[in-house]
């Protein structure tokens, strides 16, 4: 007898065990074999093995994929994202390590990104966290300012028409206030988090695990566990030089073709960063990123 497919979204994915909604129905689902190169977000084929449970035959195309890396191995996060939200706040400090990195995978991904400052209701910090972000609305990223927390009605009024037929993946290292976000745009959160944890059979690691949430038919949330850290050891070096936004308008300008825009002369990404047009801590990241790249394993 022939077994029945079906075609579904994968919402959740913890370790090699990935949960998959299809028709209304969710489904516990392994892959064929060892990979484990399934994301959330992912479009699947499947083959049902009983009422609940199925086998991923195939991912289809996918339009996106946002994912981290170190030199061992890679990190999927997310696919199918049409945006990213980094969630930022007035306290604790962030680190713009980690929100320039977070939007050079969004632009090597083709992924649009705005930033989300969360806790403006706490004023002690925020002109500073202002300045802070100026560096980012400078290179023509939003920012957002909301309070989850503080003015829950005026975060939802700002937030959902942002997030309306869109599939939006949320980052942000831990208490930056991505969960009380989330439990505001998505009333039943929560409940549905307990669910996808049971389906799992993750019992009480509810956060380690990334998850996709409906907003409603034409939109999707997807929530990350927070994480202090960020590595970009896949992209090569062209396509980091691509990533960097404020670069940009200065590629093609140096007087090499082969610049790698570090110390060779007449370089116009160098000239940028020397009269304040490129931040100087960009500029830094983006030569501790080309060390990384050169340091891949796998």
């Amino acid at each position: 007898m022939k077994k029945e497919q079906r075609t579904g979204i994968i919402i959740a994915a913890h370790g090699r065990h990935y949960l998959a909604e299809a028709d209304g129905t969710r489904l516990q689902c392994v892959t064929r074999g060892k990979k484990t190169n399934v994301a959330v977000g992912d479009i699947v084929d499947l083959t049902l093995t009983s009422p609940d449970q199925a086998v991923i035959d195939k991912i289809q195309e996918r339009k996106t994929l946002l994912y981290r890396s170190d030199q061992y191995k890679s990190k999927l996060l997310a696919a199918n994202v049409t945006q990213l939200f980094i969630v930022v706040a007035t306290e604790p400090g962030y680190t713009d390590d980690l929100v320039s990195r977070a939007l050079v995978a969004s632009e090597a991904a083709g992924i649009a990104a705005r930033l989300i400052l969360n806790k403006v209701d706490v004023t002690e910090n925020l002109e500073h966290t202002r300045r802070r972000l100026e560096m980012y609305t400078a290179m023509g990223y939003p920012v957002h300012e909301v309070s989850a927390k503080g003015r829950p009605q005026e975060t939802v009024d700002a937030l959902a028409p942002l997030m309306a037929e869109q599939s939006t993946i949320l980052i942000g290292q831990s208490g930056m206030g991505k969960s009380s976000l989330i439990n505001l745009l998505i009333p039943d959160a929560d409940i549905a988090t307990r669910e996808i944890s049971a389906a799992l059979d993750t019992g009480k690691h509810t956060t380690t695990f990334t998850r996709l949430y409906h907003l409603d038919s034409h939109a999707t949330v997807i929530d990350s566990p927070g994480f202090q850290e960020f590595g970009l050891y896949h992209l090569s070096e062209g396509m980091l030089e691509r990533a960097f936004k404020d670069f940009q308008p200065y590629l093609g300008g140096c007087k090499y073709y082969n610049c790698r825009h570090l110390q060779e002369p007449q370089c116009a990404v160098l000239d940028a960063v020397r009269t304040g047009k490129i931040a100087k801590m960009r500029h830094e990241l983006y030569g501790q990123l080309l060390h990384e790249s050169a340091q891949t394993l796998y």
